[in-house]
């Protein structure tokens, strides 16, 4: 396959002359700082309200844990999808102030989203991502119905759907928009504008809960996951199918299998939690080679010339 980079070049010769790297810096942290603002917020309101609630309820006793307990909750979930609004707030305040430029700039050159490489970027991962679970339950054949009955499933089917875009694209916005156009519009090296995003994007991932070899699987993962998108940026000079891809990367753990127990609330069915115990190294080695196929699978089907998925240029 061969990428034309025009799309690219376009966009990362967009910016104007005052995105250079202190006020790249300084963008950086205000994002930081408005995501972490509202991060604290929205989890002590929460939780209060959590506590509360059940305080008010007859027969439930406090655990000593209310912030776990409210964030392994169904509105727990909900509420902590809601905080990556702080990110688009941070967003749209550094660029409006600090680089004199709109919050759709970071989009594309056309400053919107392309429909079409959305649309194609959520059909393609969500097939691939069908097609790694189906090789994960030949590794670990542990999947259970979930809690949450069809009826519950369908009425917060459209909210999570909508509070994961938000989270999925804000994601996106910061760090294959704002960091990546940033960098590459002030460095030549890909060393740094593709390296960099990608591994402070894998780095939060990073889960105490785990052990060492499935943080490990899992990091390599996300990190394959996070260069396809830096990919497809680099391809399309959008957003639009970067958007698409993480949305249906992220509604397959949320409403269908999930992978973790803290996060099940609203998926179908419920897997071998990858922060529980019982995983061999062998077991970390074939899952992240599962997620480096999924990945591979994903670009061939968003980037090869004869597929029907094939994304196109801004």
């Amino acid at each position: 396959m061969i990428i034309d980079n025009a799309a690219f070049e376009r966009y990362r010769r967009s910016p104007n002359d005052k995105t250079n790297l202190p006020r790249l810096l300084l963008g950086s942290a205000i994002v930081v700082l408005f995501w972490v603002a509202t991060t604290l917020v929205v989890l002590l309101g929460g939780t209060y309200a959590f506590v509360a609630w059940r305080a008010s309820m007859a027969g439930s006793a406090p655990t000593g844990r209310p912030v776990q307990d409210f964030l392994a909750s169904p509105e727990g979930i909900l509420i902590a999808l809601v905080s990556f609004a702080g990110i688009w707030i941070g967003l749209w305040i550094a660029m409006r102030w600090v680089h004199g430029e709109p919050l759709s700039a970071l989009i594309g050159t056309s400053r919107r989203v392309s429909r079409q490489g959305f649309l194609k970027g959520l059909a393609a991962v969500l097939i691939t991502s069908l097609l790694s679970e189906v090789l994960l339950y030949w590794l670990q054949p542990e999947i259970a119905r979930g809690a949450i009955s069809l009826p519950s499933w369908l009425l917060f089917l459209v909210p999570i759907v909508l509070l994961a875009f938000l989270q999925t694209s804000s994601e996106e916005a910061l760090f294959r928009g704002y960091l990546l156009r940033g960098l590459a519009n002030r460095f030549h090296s890909p060393l740094i504008w593709v390296l960099l995003p990608v591994l402070l994007f894998t780095a939060l991932h990073w889960s105490s809960a785990s052990s060492l070899a499935i943080n490990a699987c899992v990091l390599v993962s996300i990190a394959t996951f996070a260069l396809v998108l830096t990919l497809l940026v680099y391809a399309t000079g959008n957003l639009g199918a970067a958007f698409g891809a993480h949305l249906g990367n992220n509604l397959t753990g949320f409403l269908l299998i999930s992978h973790q127990a803290s996060y099940n609330s609203f998926a179908l069915f419920n897997a071998k939690p990858l922060e529980g115990p019982g995983w061999t190294t062998w077991d970390a080695v074939l899952i992240a080679a599962i997620g480096i196929v999924s990945s591979l699978l994903t670009v061939l089907l968003l980037l090869h010339p004869r597929s029907p998925l094939k994304v196109g240029p801004d």
